[in-house]
């Protein structure tokens, strides 16, 4: 018999993580976990100590340089790279 406790409505949904294979699922998840944090663009860019323009273009799913190398050294050693919601 299920207790009140053990209900799934209880319990928060876990997300599936963000798989990241190219510039644009970098920049999906990026959006999601920023608006899920209730923060804009400024705001992040502020806490972070980036600019504004960069974290817009990483959202858009532009390839810096830092990412493009990023994502060929992944590739060559056959690993992705997954982003999921931390508890620190």
């Amino acid at each position: 018999m299920q207790t009140p406790s053990d209900h799934p409505s209880n319990h928060p949904k876990e997300e599936p993580p963000f798989r990241v294979y190219t510039p644009a699922s970098l920049g999906t998840a990026l959006r999601h976990y920023r608006h899920q944090a209730g923060l804009s663009q400024a705001e992040l860019a502020e806490r972070t100590g980036l600019h504004r323009t960069y974290l817009s273009a990483l959202e858009q799913g532009k390839e810096t340089e830092q990412l493009k190398r990023l994502l060929r050294v992944l590739r060559q050693l056959g690993v992705r790279m997954t982003l999921e919601k931390a508890d620190w």
